[in-house]
C-alpha cells in the first residue's frame, strides 16, 4: 500500500467516523433518539401546563454551527438546559422565538454539549442518558473540604474538553456553577473564552426555579410564565482583555452581576 491510498483511508475512515459520531465518539443515532425522547417527554413543561416566552432567538439562527459559546445564569440542574435543546433545535429548524411545532425535535441538533457537574451526572441511569445528549461533565473547580478550598487537578482536562465540544458545535455554561442566583462567577470560562476564542452568547433565564425542583426533574407549580432571553455576541478582546473584565462583562450580560443584585432587593 502506498502513502497516497494509505492517507486516504486513513482521512476516510475519520471523516466517515465524524458522520456518525460526535467529538467524544457518542453515536449520532442514540443522540438523536435521546433528543427526541427527552423532548416529547419535556415539552408540556414549556408549551403545556407551564409556558415558555423567548426573546433574542434572531440572534442565533445565523450563527456558524461551531465554535459558538452560550453562557447563562442557572436555576435548576436540568430543567434550564431540556429548554435551551428545545429552542435550539427549534431554531436550527427554521422557528424564531417558538418551541410551538415540536416537529423540530425530528431533526435535532446534535453538536449541542452543555457543561454540567460530574458528581450530578453520575448519580444514576437517567442522568447517564442525559450525559450521552450531550453533557460535558468537569468536576467542580473549587471544593469545600474541612474549611479549606483546594482547586481541582483536573482544571486542564475540563478545559480541553470543553474545546473539543467547541470545535465540534455549540457549548452552554454556567458560568456561576450554581443555582444560586447572584453567585459570583467562576473564571474557569474565562481561561476556555481565551484558549478558543468562541463567539459568546448570553442567556438569561427566569421563572425555572418557581416551576420545579432543584434538580429540574419534579414539577413544583403548574401555570408558571418560564422566560429565556438571548442576547447579542459579546464584544471582546480575548488578547488584550484581563481575566476581570471578560469576566464582569460575562456576569453584566447574564443579568447576575451586583448591580442586578442591588436591583432585585
Amino acid at each position: 500500500m502506498n502513502f497516497h491510498s494509505f492517507f486516504f483511508k486513513k482521512h476516510f475512515r475519520k471523516k466517515k467516523s465524524t458522520l456518525f459520531r460526535d467529538a467524544f465518539g457518542n453515536f449520532h443515532f442514540i443522540k438523536r433518539f435521546l433528543i427526541f425522547t427527552f423532548g416529547c417527554i419535556s415539552y408540556n413543561r414549556y408549551n403545556g401546563f407551564n409556558q415558555l416566552h423567548l426573546e433574542g432567538t434572531e440572534y442565533i439562527k445565523d450563527l456558524p454551527d461551531k465554535k459558538v459559546l452560550f453562557v447563562s445564569n442557572h436555576q435548576t440542574y436540568f430543567a434550564d438546559v431540556f429548554a435551551m435543546f428545545h429552542v435550539f433545535c427549534s431554531v436550527k429548524n427554521g422557528f424564531v422565538n417558538s418551541i410551538r411545532n415540536p416537529i423540530y425535535l425530528l431533526n435535532p441538533k446534535v453538536n449541542l454539549y452543555y457543561v454540567a457537574a460530574k458528581e450530578t451526572m453520575n448519580q444514576g441511569f437517567l442522568t447517564k442518558l442525559f450525559t450521552y445528549s450531550g453533557g460535558i461533565t468537569v468536576k467542580r473547580i473549587w471544593k469545600k473540604n474541612k474549611n479549606k478550598i483546594n482547586p481541582s487537578i483536573n482544571i486542564l482536562s475540563d478545559i480541553t474538553r470543553m474545546g473539543i465540544a467547541l470545535n465540534d458545535g455549540w457549548l452552554i455554561t454556567f458560568p456561576q456553577g450554581t443555582t444560586q442566583a447572584f453567585a459570583p462567577g467562576r473564571r474557569g470560562i474565562v481561561h476556555v473564552i481565551k484558549k478558543y476564542t468562541p463567539i459568546v452568547v448570553p442567556i438569561v433565564i427566569d421563572g425555572f426555579q418557581k416551576a420545579y425542583d432543584k434538580k429540574g426533574i419534579r414539577v413544583k407549580k403548574k401555570g408558571v410564565l418560564q422566560k429565556m432571553k438571548f442576547k447579542e455576541p459579546i464584544q471582546m478582546d480575548f488578547k488584550k482583555e484581563t481575566t476581570d473584565s471578560i469576566m464582569e462583562k460575562i456576569m453584566d450580560a447574564i443579568e447576575q452581576s451586583p448591580k442586578y443584585k442591588k436591583d432585585n432587593s
